[in-house]
C-alpha cells in the first residue's frame, strides 16, 4: 500500500472504506448535503427526461476525490428508478469488454465510468457511436474478409467521473450533455454531513466535536466520514463511546493530524523548506530528494491542499513557504541576512 493510500486525510478510497461508505451514502437527492448548484441541475434534467419519458442525458462529474461523484451517480439512478452497472476506465482493456457491457444495459440503465480519463483511445473510438446512435460497431474477422456488424443498442445513460479532466479527450468530452464540477464543501456543510453520518452509526457526539473534526477534513465528506470513524474507535477504547471535546482533541493528537487537518507529511514538507532552504524559493525536484517523497506525489497530492490554505506559493525560481504558513507552524521567518 502507497504511503498516500495510508494518510488518514486522504480523500482517495482505501480498502477500508468501501462498505462503509456504502453505509453512509444518501440514496435521494434530497438527502444529499452540500453541492446545491449542481442537484439543482441535475434535478431538473431528471424531471425533464422523465416528462419525455426518455433517458437523461449522458453526464460528466468531474472534481477531487471523496467529494461525491459515485454517491450522485447512485441517487441519480434510484431517483430515475433504473439500474446502475459500474466499472472503471482502466478495467475496460479491450473491446469486447466494452461490447459485453453495453450489450447487456437495458433500456434507460445508467453505465458509470469511473476514471473515464483513463480509456484507451481504442475503446473511446467504439463508444462515439454508443453514446450519440445507441449502435456498437462490430469488425468481425481480419483482412479482406472483414466485415462490419452493427448492433442496436437500449437508450441508455453514460454518467463518467474523472479527476482530471483535462486528461479527457475533445472528443469524448463533447459527447457529454451535462457537466458538472463538484466544488470543495463549505464547513457548515461538512458538519451537517458528520451530524448525519453519526446519527445513522448511532454515534453520541457533541457541537464542538462535530467542529473539530469538521476543521480537519480538508472540506471533503470522505475525509470527515473517515475521521469521524477514527475518533469514535479512539472514544469506545479510552472513554464508554461518547466523543466528547476531550476525547476528540486526544484522537487528533494521537493521528498527528493539526486544527486544519494537515499532517506530519505536510508538516514536514513545509517544515524541510524552511529549515534546509530558507523558506524557498525551492524546486520540487528538490524537495521530493530532501524529503524522500516522489515529485510527482508531492505536486499532485500534497501540494494542491497547501496552496489552496495559501502556505505554499509556486513562483517561477520554485516553492516559497508563505507568512500564514510561518504562524501556523509556530516558526519564525529567516531574517533577509539568513537568505544572502
Amino acid at each position: 500500500m502507497s504511503e498516500e493510500a495510508q494518510r488518514i486525510i486522504s480523500a482517495k478510497e482505501t480498502n477500508g472504506d468501501g462498505a462503509f461508505d456504502i453505509t453512509l451514502r444518501p440514496k435521494k437527492l434530497n438527502e444529499y448535503i452540500g453541492q446545491n448548484k449542481v442537484k439543482e441541475n441535475l434535478k431538473i434534467a431528471m424531471e425533464a427526461a422523465g416528462k419525455r419519458n426518455e433517458p437523461i442525458e449522458h453526464i460528466l462529474l468531474y472534481g477531487a476525490p471523496g467529494l461525491g461523484k459515485t454517491t450522485l451517480a447512485h441517487i441519480i439512478a434510484n431517483e430515475l428508478g433504473t439500474n446502475i452497472r459500474i466499472t472503471s476506465g482502466p478495467v475496460i482493456e479491450k473491446s469486447g469488454d466494452l461490447a459485453a457491457i453495453l450489450t447487456n444495459l437495458g433500456q434507460g440503465d445508467i453505465l458509470f465510468i469511473d476514471e473515464i480519463h483513463r480509456l484507451n483511445k481504442t475503446i473511446e473510438e467504439i463508444l462515439y457511436p454508443a453514446m450519440e446512435e445507441y449502435a456498437l460497431d462490430i469488425i468481425i474477422g481480419k483482412g479482406p474478409s472483414a466485415r462490419t456488424l452493427r448492433i442496436d443498442l437500449p437508450h441508455f445513460t453514460i454518467i463518467g467521473a474523472t479527476t482530471k479532466v483535462s486528461l479527457l479527450s475533445a472528443p469524448l468530452r463533447d459527447r457529454f450533455g451535462l457537466v458538472h464540477h463538484l466544488n470543495y464543501y463549505e464547513t457548515e456543510d461538512i458538519e451537517k454531513i458528520i451530524n448525519r453520518s453519526a446519527k445513522i452509526l448511532g454515534i453520541d457526539i457533541n457541537d464542538e466535536s462535530v467542529m473539530k473534526i469538521a476543521s480537519r477534513s480538508r472540506r471533503t465528506p470522505r475525509v470527515a466520514n473517515r475521521l469521524l470513524k477514527r475518533v469514535r474507535d479512539f472514544c469506545e477504547v479510552k472513554g464508554d463511546g461518547t466523543i466528547n471535546d476531550q476525547l476528540c482533541h486526544a484522537a487528533f493528537n494521537m493521528l498527528e493530524v493539526d486544527e486544519l487537518g494537515l499532517d506530519f507529511i505536510d508538516r514536514k514538507i513545509l517544515e524541510t523548506i524552511i529549515e534546509k532552504f530558507n523558506g524557498g524559493p525551492v524546486g520540487v525536484n528538490t524537495i521530493a530528494a530532501a524529503t524522500g517523497e516522489d515529485m510527482a506525489t508531492i505536486e499532485d497530492v500534497y501540494e494542491p491542499y497547501l496552496m489552496q490554505l495559501g502556505f505554499l506559493d509556486r513562483s517561477p525560481r520554485g516553492r516559497v513557504v508563505t507568512d500564514i504558513a510561518y504562524k501556523h507552524l509556530k516558526k519564525e521567518k529567516p531574517s533577509q541576512s539568513k537568505l544572502v
